[in-house]
């Protein structure tokens, strides 16, 4: 028979089947080390993940073997994990899973589950984004160093609107930054917000960040990733595992954390030391709810004094009402 052991979580026991099984090669972390991970910073990514319908990024055999995104719960899921219905794009729906307690994360690091992918939304209204997630993605020929000077102008920007982020490292070159809102807007309303903001930003400095779609026209810049507040777009949730060589984790930041900070700073083994001595540096997220009325003001300004509409979708998505072509500029002109 496999090894198997049994760990206590909460009120729960959980079973862990092949503890031992290498998951970092480089560093020689199992499974095993992700699942105590996951229990050492249990009320952090609980907080991120509670009542989410969940995304789980599958490495079962480790960072050097295959893995899949499982959006639709396993029917060998527990009774105590509840799940939450969440419609696609396409019109097709799926049931994820919607952590309640720490076992259910444990749950899934089982199955191999590194990286957790919560939607915007809570289970029990999946229509109404409680999140604007700023993404600032590094291009070719910029690095974490200009992430950090980009989220330091979107700090300005948001305090503008009268809203307030929290910071996250990606677990790689990037960062986020949620805000937490009125579930009062739809996942249209929340991506016009964040086209708004990153707008603004490229505005203030246009050499330096690009809302532009397509690759080509970025340049060497910082691009503000408006399409992952698109439908079924989501972003690896705070202290999540992500699948790297060094096993570094997405690490919340205090503000004045940020100019200090460095992605490999957080990792599977470092993070429980810091959680051990801070706690969890955004678990008043939740204590709070803005309103988007500046944003969206700010993108009927946009539109009616610069002609600014919509931007493009993901290609998966369907075409939307007033969306530009989604023709790649460079074949666009023949």
């Amino acid at each position: 028979m496999r090894e198997t052991v049994e760990l206590t979580v909460g009120d729960r026991s959980v079973r862990l089947s092949n503890p031992n099984k290498v998951y970092f090669p480089e560093r020689g972390f199992t499974k095993l080390d992700l699942a105590r991970y996951y229990m050492a910073v249990g009320d952090g990514i609980l907080r991120a993940l509670r009542d989410r319908p969940t995304t789980m990024e599958r490495y079962p055999d480790g960072v050097e073997g295959e893995s899949f995104f499982q959006k639709r719960a396993p029917k060998n899921l527990p009774d105590w994990i509840p799940t939450g219905r969440i419609a696609f794009p396409s019109g097709r729906y799926a049931d994820e899973i919607c952590p309640t307690e720490q076992a259910a994360v444990v749950w899934a690091a089982n199955l191999g589950c590194l990286t957790f992918h919560p939607w915007p939304v809570r289970r029990e209204d999946t229509e109404h984004p409680d999140e604007l997630r700023i993404d600032l993605d590094p291009q070719p020929g910029t690095d974490y160093g200009d992430a950090l000077r980009a989220a330091e102008e979107l700090r300005d920007v948001l305090d503008g609107l009268g809203l307030r982020g929290w910071p996250k490292t990606s677990g790689g070159r990037g960062l986020h930054v949620f805000v937490p809102i009125e579930p009062a807007w739809t996942f249209t309303q929340v991506r016009r917000s964040a086209i708004a903001v990153a707008r603004e930003l490229e505005r203030r400095a246009p050499e330096r960040i690009t809302t532009s779609w397509w690759k080509e026209e970025r340049g060497e810049k910082i691009f503000v990733d408006y399409n992952q507040t698109a439908r079924d777009r989501t972003v690896a949730s705070a202290y999540s595992v992500r699948p790297k060589p060094q096993a570094t984790v997405s690490a919340p930041l205090l503000w004045e954390e940020l100019p200090d900070s460095r992605p490999e700073d957080f990792d599977l083994a470092s993070m429980p030391v810091r959680y051990a001595e801070v706690g969890d540096v955004h678990a008043d997220m939740d204590d709070h709810a803005f309103r988007l009325d500046a944003a969206l003001e700010l993108a009927n300004r946009d539109e009616r004094e610069h002609g600014l509409g919509d931007l493009p979708y993901p290609p998966e998505h369907p075409k939307m009402k007033g969306e530009p072509k989604r023709v790649q500029p460079s074949r666009a002109k023949h």
